[in-house]
C-alpha cells in the first residue's frame, strides 16, 4: 500500500506539472494573459516543490545528501525572481524523472506479485470425520493434516500414514526425494513427492520450520545497507559547483537573474532523467531474456557484483533426478530395459519413475500401456507389460521378488541412485539415476570471470562428497558444503570483504543468503516462492545460464548511464558559465537544459538495443540424459 500510495503521488505531481506548464503557454501565447499564465506556472510547481521539500528533509534526517537539492534551489529561486517559466520547466523535468523510475520499480512489483500468486495459503485437516481447509495460521499442534500428492508440508510434524515420500531439497539441498517411515519427523517446506499422507501436527505454522526462515530472511533484508542510486552518489560534487557558480554570478554582477539562470541550467536532469532511463531500458531488455530485475538499484547492484555464491540443488544442477547410465544381464538390450521399466513407471508418480519416463520418452521410445498394476509406496511397482511380468524399485525390492543370482548391483557414486528392473522372474539389470551439471555451466562461469566476476563459490546443504562429484571441471574458488541456512547467510556475509556478492539459489533455504547477499538472485521457474520473494533478481525461465546474459545486460545498461551522466554534466556546466556570464536566461537555461535532456535521453536509450551473447541452446536432455550410443550393453 505505501509503495502504490507513493506511486500515484509521483504520478499526480507529474499531472499537475504538465497541466501547469500548457496551461500557462496558452495563457501566455494564445489568449495573451501573462499575469494569468504566470500564475498558473507557479500553480503547477509549488505542489512539486512541497513534496520535494519534504522530500530532501527526510533524507538529511537519514543522512543523506542527493540531486533533490539543486531542484529544489533552481525552482525557489525561479518563483522568488519572478521566472515561473524557467521553474515550471523545470517542475515537469524533475516530477517526470521520479515517475519513470517509479513506474519501471512498480512493474517489478507487479510482476512479482504475479509469480508469488502461487504461493499455498491453506491446509487440510481431519475434523470430526471428515477433511477442512482451513488458513495456516489456524492449525495448532496435535492436528491431523492430509498431504496430498504434491502438496507443500505446511508445519512442522511426524508422519501417521505408514510411510511418506518427500522432496526436501528446496530445504536441505538433497535433490533426490527420501522416505520417511511412520514416526519420522517431516519438516515443513518440502512436498510430497509419492501418495498422500497423513501428518500430525508437532508446531503451529508460525513456529515451524518455514517460519524460521522466513524470519531469518526479514532479518537478513532489515540489516542489508540500501543501495544507493547512480545519481546520488555524483550529487555533492555537483551540488557544491553549482552553488559555487551561482553564487560567484551573483557576487561579481550583483545580479540574481544570473545566479537564478545558473541554477536552472545546472537542474541535474542528464542524472534525473537519463540515468533512470538507461537503467529502466536494461530492465525490460533483461525482462526480454527471461532475466527480471526488481528495480534500477539491483541492476546497478547486479553490474557492480564481484563475488559470485552458487546453490548446488536446482541451480547449478537440474534438481530432478536423471538417465545417466543402464547395466543389463541375461542378454536383454539396454533399449529394451528402459522401454519395459518405463512403460511400467507410467502408473506411478513418483519423481524417479517419472524421470525414467521422460527420459525413455526424450529417446524417442513409444511406451505400451502396462497392466495390472501394484505399487508398493516408496519401495516400487510390478505389474504386466506387453505379455511380460516386469518389477521396478530398489535393488532390494526387485531382488527379493526375482532370480538375482549372484548379480551384485554397480559400484555408486556419492549422490546417485540405483534403480532395479526385473522381467519375467530374473534380474535384468539397473538404472543410475543421479542430478547432474546443467548444460552451458562452464560456459556461464568463464563468461561472467570475463565481465568481472573474479571470485566463484559453490554452497550447498548437500554432502561434501556430492558437492564435489558435480563438480568436476568447473572453475570454482571453493566449496562449501553441509550449510544450514544461516551459515549460509554468514558465508555472503564473510565474502563482502572481496567486494559485492551475488548469490544465486532456488530453495526455502536459500531465502535468507538471498536476502543478505548484495544482490540475490533466484531460480523462479521451478524455485521456492520464499527465495523468489527475498531475491534481487529472478530468473523467469529454468536456466541458470540467464545469468550470464543478465550480467552483462546489467554492466551496459550501467555503462551508458554513466556515459549519458558525464556528457550530460559537462553540457550542463558549459551552460552553467554561458549563464554565469549572461549569455542565457532563466529561460533559455531551461531551453538549453531540455536540449540537453534529449541528446542524453537519446543515448540512454541505447540501452534498449544491448545485444548479449545468447547462451548456446539446450535440449532438455542435454548434459543430463544418456544418449542410445552412451547405454552400455
Amino acid at each position: 500500500m505505501e509503495h502504490s500510495a507513493g506511486d500515484r503521488l509521483k504520478t499526480g505531481l507529474l499531472a499537475v506539472a504538465v497541466a501547469g506548464l500548457l496551461g500557462g503557454l496558452v495563457l501566455a501565447y494564445v489568449m495573451d494573459r501573462p499575469d494569468l499564465a504566470s500564475t498558473t506556472w507557479m500553480i503547477g510547481v509549488v505542489p512539486v516543490l512541497a513534496a520535494l521539500v519534504i522530500e530532501i528533509l527526510r533524507s538529511l534526517t537519514r543522512g543523506e545528501v542527493g540531486l533533490d537539492i539543486v531542484a529544489a534551489l533552481s525552482m525557489t529561486a525561479a518563483l522568488l525572481f519572478g521566472e515561473t517559466l524557467a521553474a515550471a520547466v523545470v517542475a515537469v523535468m524533475y516530477s517526470g524523472g521520479t515517475f519513470l523510475e517509479s513506474f519501471a520499480e512498480g512493474r517489478a512489483r507487479q510482476e512479482m506479485r504475479d509469480l508469488l500468486a502461487r504461493v499455498p495459503r491453506m491446509a487440510t485437516r481431519h475434523r470430526d470425520g471428515r477433511l477442512e481447509d482451513v488458513p495456516l495460521d489456524q492449525i495448532a499442534a496435535g492436528d491431523r493434516l492430509l498431504i496430498r500428492q504434491g502438496d507443500i508440508v505446511p508445519v512442522d510434524g511426524t508422519v501417521e500414514s505408514p510411510s511418506a515420500f518427500l522432496d526436501t531439497s528446496a530445504l536441505t539441498g538433497e535433490s533426490l526425494p527420501i522416505k520417511l517411515a511412520a514416526g519420522a519427523e517431516a519438516m515443513s517446506g518440502s512436498t510430497n513427492a509419492g501418495d498422500a499422507f497423513d501428518l500430525l501436527a508437532t508446531r503451529e505454522a508460525r513456529d515451524s520450520t518455514y517460519a524460521g526462515i522466513v524470519r531469518l530472511v526479514e532479518q537478513a533484508q532489515s540489516s542489508k545497507a540500501p543501495m544507493s542510486r547512480l545519481a546520488d552518489r555524483w550529487s555533492l560534487g555537483f551540488l557544491l559547483v553549482t552553488v559555487a557558480i551561482a553564487f560567484a554570478a551573483w557576487w561579481f554582477t550583483n545580479d540574481p537573474i544570473r545566479a537564478v539562470a545558473v541554477l536552472v541550467v545546472a537542474t541535474p536532469c542528464p542524472l534525473i532523467l537519463a540515468v533512470p532511463v538507461a537503467l529502466v531500458a536494461g530492465l525490460s531488455r533483461a525482462a526480454h531474456y527471461g532475466v527480471l530485475i526488481k528495480g534500477a538499484g539491483p541492476l546497478e547492484a547486479m553490474a557492480r557484483a564481484r563475488t559470485l555464491i552458487l546453490d548446488k540443488t536446482g541451480t547449478l544442477t537440474d534438481g530432478r533426478p536423471r538417465i545417466v547410465s543402464i547395466d543389463t544381464h541375461h542378454g536383454i538390450g539396454a533399449d529394451e530395459l528402459l522401454r519395459l521399466g518405463a512403460a511400467l513407471d507410467q502408473a506411478t508418480k513418483h519423481p524417479v519413475a517419472q524421470a525414467i519416463v521422460a527420459g525413455a520418452q526424450q529417446l524417442g521410445m513409444t511406451l505400451p500401456v502396462p497392466q495390472e498394476v501394484r505399487e508398493r509406496p516408496g519401495e516400487g511397482l510390478t505389474g504386466m507389460v506387453e505379455g511380460r511380468r516386469v518389477i521396478i524399485g530398489g535393488h532390494g525390492f526387485v531382488a527379493g521378488q526375482v532370480d538375482a543370482g549372484a548379480i551384485a548391483h554397480p559400484a555408486l557414486s556419492a549422490g546417485s541412485v540405483l534403480v532395479a528392473v526385473g522381467v519375467d522372474g530374473k534380474l535384468a539389470g539397473h538404472i543410475v539415476m543421479a542430478d547432474p551439471l546443467r548444460e552451458g555451466t562452464h560456459d556461464m562461469l568463464s563468461r561472467l570471470r570475463r565481465q568481472g566476476v573474479n571470485r566463484i563459490l559453490l554452497a550447498t546443504g548437500d554432502r561434501q562428497e556430492v558437492a564435489e562429484r558435480v563438480t568436476i571441471g568447473l572453475d570454482l574458488d571453493g566449496i562449501r558444503a553441509g550449510l544450514s541456512p544461516d551459515q549460509k547467510v554468514l558465508l555472503v556475509l564473510t565474502e563482502r570483504k572481496h567486494g559485492p556478492v551475488m548469490m544465486v539459489g532456488d530453495g526455502v533455504n536459500d531465502a535468507p543468503a538471498l536476502a543478505a547477499a548484495d544482490i540475490g538472485v533466484a531460480m523462479g521457474a521451478r524455485g521456492a516462492a520464499a527465495s523468489a520473494e527475498a531475491a534481487d533478481v529472478v530468473l523467469l525461465v529454468d536456466r541458470v545460464d540467464r545469468l550470464g546474459p543478465g550480467v552483462e545486460i546489467a554492466r551496459g545498461a550501467r555503462r551508458i548511464a554513466l556515459e549519458s551522466v558525464v556528457a550530460g554534466i559537462g553540457l550542463s556546466v558549459m551552460g552553467m558559465v554561458a549563464a554565469a556570464f549572461g549569455y542565457l536566461t532563466p529561460v533559455q537555461g531551461a531551453l538549453i537544459q531540455e536540449a540537453i535532456d534529449v541528446a542524453v535521453i537519446l543515448n540512454a536509450l541505447r540501452a534498449l538495443r544491448i545485444r548479449p551473447a545468447e547462451p548456446r541452446p539446450t535440449h532438455p536432455s542435454d548434459g543430463a540424459l544418456v544418449t542410445q550410443k552412451e547405454i552400455k550393453a
